[in-house]
């Protein structure tokens, strides 16, 4: 994969689905379906859905490509393919609370290297560059044209006084018990892929995810977290984070800054 060629296509496609989904979501009202797992889904996740998948096919098309929305029709797995939850955070759109993201992915070698999340209601954007480097960019953001970026890095954790970032829809007392075991100063609730990405800058030292998942919901804020020097590990073990399993379901997790002694599970 050409990465000077994939960063510019993710982040236009990021930007072009973002529109979509606004349209929709500063609508008077919207239709909210159930899926099988009685998951809601929208026209704004079918429409982004639609979008992506049709840009990345033109652009890639002998690259593997896992979508959410279209899941039930993968039925091999790999271990490099593009991967896209193209509304992550859908309970957050119906409640009109505004921590919904896009998340576009390049999975290799089993290991999220390249990827952009975009958050829409919010205006921040972040993604890597073909290099690695992570970065928020800000202004227009404009769709052909990358704007001014600064580089994003983790902090340098204090461990007596840690930033803990947790899910604002799927918080539970399993979270809350391991939380408690660290020196935590304060802490934030955000939905969708944000969360790792106020690792990634810094906001935030540490997120421990301890509830079901998919691949689609971290490849892209697993990417840009790693970009700014973070890590993700599996919550048993502390072993990497890995993608390309059977079913895409993920193991509970933890994303960090470097600098946090992790505590077992």
């Amino acid at each position: 994969m050409n990465y000077d060629d994939l960063i510019p296509v993710i982040r236009k496609l990021a930007l072009e689905a973002g529109d979509k989904i606004m349209e929709i979501y500063d609508a008077d009202d919207f239709e909210v379906k159930s899926k099988s797992d009685d998951s809601p889904v929208t026209a704004a996740d079918e429409a982004a859905d639609a979008l992506i998948s049709e840009g990345l096919r033109a652009a890639f098309p002998d690259v593997m490509l896992v979508t959410e929305e279209q899941a039930a029709t993968h039925s091999t797995t790999g271990d490099t393919f593009l991967i896209v939850d193209p509304l992550d955070g859908t309970k957050e759109f119906v409640h009109r609370r505004g921590d919904f993201t896009v998340n576009i992915a390049l999975v290799e070698g089993g290991v999220p290297t390249r990827g952009v999340v975009y958050a829409p209601a919010k205006g921040r954007m972040f993604f890597t560059l073909s290099d690695g480097q992570s970065v928020e960019e800000s202004g227009a953001l404009d769709k052909d044209t990358m704007g001014d970026v600064t580089p994003i890095n983790v902090a340098q954790s204090d461990n007596s006084a840690l930033m803990v970032v947790a899910s604002k829809s799927h918080r539970d007392q399993a979270t809350d018990d391991y939380i408690n075991k660290y020196n935590v100063k304060d802490m934030k609730s955000a939905g969708s892929s944000l969360k790792f990405c106020l690792v990634a800058t810094g906001e935030a030292d540490i997120y421990p995810r301890v509830g079901r998942t998919m691949e689609w919901d971290t490849a892209a804020g697993h990417a840009v977290l790693t970009g700014a020097g973070g890590k993700v590990v599996r919550f048993d073990n502390h072993e990497t984070l890995m993608y390309g399993k059977e079913t895409y379901a993920n193991p509970f997790f933890i994303a960090y800054a470097p600098g946090v002694e992790l505590k077992p599970a």
